[in-house]
Order: structure tokens, then C-alpha cells, then sequence
């Protein structure tokens, strides 16, 4: 009697995404085997050829918007993202925005009634 092979598992699929530049998305979709990691996923979609600034950078990695590390094992349909960092503080750039607009044109203030006291 033969011994019957072991079932062989079903690829993962699985999609990374990266956006170089505001506006700009590159997409990679991944046929992957099981028990795959993030790390395996990167170097598989040749993401570091396309990009090799990344390979320089400390990567900001996550699945499905969820900060991950690079041993992470993906599931079916996953979607790993690399983040680049942020050029600007948003606090900093908020109140930066607030000055340039000015007082009287942004906020509480943009809009008074005749008559009214401040602030209302």
C-alpha cells in the first residue's frame, strides 16, 4: 500500500503597495507560498530593484494599515504597505497654514455678524 503524498498547500496571495511620491502608487500582486513573511514578500516583488533608496532607509512596514515587522507570516489577500516618512510635522504644518491664511479668514473668525462681540 503507498503512502499518499502530502496534500500541497494553496499559494497565498498577497498585494504590496508603495507610493514614491504624493499621487504616485506602485503596486505589486504576489503569488506567495504559505507561512510566507513579509520579509520573503519584499525581496520576492523586487520592490528594492524598482526602489533601491529603500534599501538605505529604515522601513515603516505595515499589513492592512497595521504597523508589522519584517517576520510577520501573511495570510491569504493581505496587503503589505511601505510607508516613507513624513516631511513635515502635521502640527507644523497646520500652524503654518493658519498663519499664512491669517486670523480674521480662518476658523472662529472667518465669519461675523454686524454688530456682534468678538469671537462670535
Amino acid at each position: 500500500m503507498a503512502k499518499p503524498e502530502a496534500a500541497k498547500a494553496d499559494p497565498v496571495h498577497i498585494v504590496l503597495v508603495y507610493s514614491p511620491a504624493p499621487r504616485q502608487v506602485q503596486e505589486w500582486s504576489l503569488e506567495l507560498a504559505e507561512g510566507t513573511s513579509v520579509e520573503q514578500a519584499l525581496a520576492a516583488s523586487g520592490v528594492f530593484e524598482a526602489f533601491p533608496a529603500l534599501l538605505a532607509s529604515r522601513l515603516a512596514i505595515g499589513v492592512w494599515g497595521r504597523k508589522s515587522s519584517l517576520a510577520h507570516h501573511l495570510r491569504d489577500n493581505d496587503r503589505v504597505e511601505i510607508y516613507r516618512g513624513l516631511r513635515v510635522d502635521p502640527k507644523v504644518a497646520r500652524r503654518e497654514r493658519f498663519n499664512r491664511q491669517g486670523v480674521k479668514s480662518a476658523g472662529l473668525f472667518a465669519r461675523t455678524r454686524a454688530g456682534a462681540k468678538a469671537g462670535y
